[in-house]
């Protein structure tokens, strides 16, 4: 999917480590690991990615550590973009169709940065007539590869319905967070299910 937009694979592939996990530093051999390519290719993607101003590097000892600036005007951008390609959202994507009729499927935007989920937060919201064996399933193996709890909630749009014009304080509360969709789009969530508030 990035591919047809960014040319190279493997700043691709940097890209993905690095959101996925959007608190961490990393060293260049690392990252020839973490990506399966060539030490020459990744330190050619990781100068060019810091001359964007999208990587910071600091030298620790004998290594050159980088990470994300966090600051950058494309940063909120590419975490949404890059959380449809990696993870749970990969997943929501590739097996769309296997899940049920899925409407609207949003991320915390607490949980795409890796951050505690508040209180009575949720991490994923599904809007439509889901398969709920099957959605947790795709939760519990990234529950598995992120060694963290994922709290979701899937509702019909009805439901959804109901609960906005009700003010339900818990949907107002995911409304009122940050998220990126992954199903669906902000303007679909704005405009089909507010004319019903």
């Amino acid at each position: 999917m990035l591919k047809n937009l960014i040319v190279s694979k493997v700043r691709i592939k940097i890209l993905q480590v690095f959101f996925d996990q959007p608190g961490q530093i990393y060293y260049v051999r690392e990252l020839v690991r973490m990506t399966g390519e060539e030490i020459n290719a990744v330190r050619r993607e990781l100068l060019n990615l810091e001359k964007t101003g999208l990587l910071r590097k600091e030298p620790r000892g004998n290594r050159l550590y980088y990470d994300l600036n966090k600051q950058h005007v494309l940063y909120g951008d590419l975490l949404s973009m890059i959380h449809k390609t990696v993870g749970i959202g990969k997943e929501l994507v590739k097996k769309k169709a296997k899940l049920g009729k899925i409407n609207l499927a949003m991320l915390s935007g607490r949980f795409v940065r890796r951050l505690e989920t508040l209180k009575g937060g949720v991490d994923l919201l599904i809007i439509g007539e889901a398969d709920l064996t099957k959605l947790g399933q795709l939760v519990q193996e990234e529950e598995k590869r992120l060694k963290r709890e994922i709290n979701y909630t899937a509702m019909t749009k009805n439901e959804f319905n109901f609960r906005k014009k009700r003010r339900d304080p818990f949907l107002s509360g995911i409304l009122l967070g940050s998220r990126v969709m992954i199903i669906g789009d902000e303007e679909d969530l704005v405009a089909k299910y507010a004319e019903e508030s």
